[in-house]
């Protein structure tokens, strides 16, 4: 292993090191990008690469202008239905859990002015399944731990390490959706989130968001006001997303929701969880509200410290 300490003082050293490195995870994972993504199109078997500055170039924009960039069939066509299939198989194992809650994630007794959008109570009726009950040989499974796909993503969303999620339930899970039930309007705690359709519905389902509607210092009420009681069209977008498409998203600062589905079939999506920092758990309040259970993990955990004063 080579430390800071080897290369200080020297940059084009540094740069060719690094390049080493990034060669080295990629072989590392080639068997599984060459079988799992379209590696012609996301050269994640190519780090530093012309092909890979060039893709990351090109989310990087899309990110900075709207918070938002999709990968299309990042996942390989032929795969689509594995993909689906597999999911279909997991989501019985989903925790339901139908409540009321606001855009934020705060209680609903919380302090505040009566126009406050926190005010606003929607319903939540959208369900997970938990990373110990997705097998190690899924797609989405292999995919999450996949170092190379990890360092491309990092790369696109310009961050110098990525981690997985230390949470034993929260690190990737699939969201469903069934039919009569949404994800209703909400921000991430997390300033960066990393998706993939796996499963469309009949009819809904759609991905609405409202870029940078919020600043990590200004929380822009009467804008989220206004998309909460139906009055901030302008302020919304929408995205067609089909199964094998990769999304990377900035949710901190973008409201966003999942429409209500409609028809027989449920909206099936993986969650890659990954943050910044190592060691990662959730608390356990929240994890009793996703998953119904809370293992000795949750409980032992310390305080998270954010970089922002935003309402959570």
């Amino acid at each position: 292993m080579i430390g800071v300490t080897g290369v200080t003082g020297n940059l084009s050293e540094f740069r060719a090191c690094r390049r080493r490195l990034h060669q080295n995870i990629a072989m590392a994972g080639t068997g599984v990008l060459d079988e799992i993504v379209d590696t012609a199109r996301y050269p994640l078997d190519a780090p530093d690469s012309a092909r890979w500055r060039e893709a990351v170039a090109a989310a990087r924009t899309d990110l900075a202008a709207d918070g938002c960039t999709v990968l299309r069939e990042f996942i390989r066509p032929e795969l689509t239905e594995r993909l689906r299939a597999e999911g279909e198989a997991m989501a019985p194992h989903a925790y339901y859990r139908t409540e009321q809650v606001n855009a934020y994630n705060i209680p609903l007794d919380t302090d505040l002015p009566a126009d406050h959008p926190a005010a606003i109570v929607l319903e939540r009726g959208n369900a997970f399944v938990p990373r110990d009950r997705i097998p190690a040989d899924a797609l989405i499974h292999r995919l999450y731990t996949s170092a190379p796909f990890q360092r491309f993503v990092a790369d696109c969303f310009g961050l110098a390490d990525l981690h997985e999620y230390a949470d034993p339930l929260a690190g990737l899970c699939l969201n469903v959706v069934a039919p009569g039930m949404s994800h209703p309007w909400h921000f991430d705690t997390n300033e960066f989130t990393v998706s993939m359709l796996t499963q469309l519905p009949d009819a809904g389902g759609e991905f609405e968001y409202c870029p940078n509607i919020r600043t990590p210092h200004a929380e822009n009420l009467a804008d989220v006001r206004a998309v909460l009681t139906g009055t901030g069209e302008r302020f919304v977008r929408r995205l067609a997303l089909r199964p094998g498409d990769l999304q990377l998203f900035q949710g901190r600062f973008s409201l966003h929701r999942v429409s209500p589905v409609s028809g027989a079939a449920q909206r099936h999506s993986a969650i890659f969880a990954y943050t910044d920092q190592p060691g990662v758990i959730g608390t356990a309040e929240r994890t009793r509200q996703l998953f119904g259970r809370v293992l000795p993990a949750h409980v032992e955990r310390d305080s998270v410290v954010r970089g922002d004063r935003l309402l959570d």
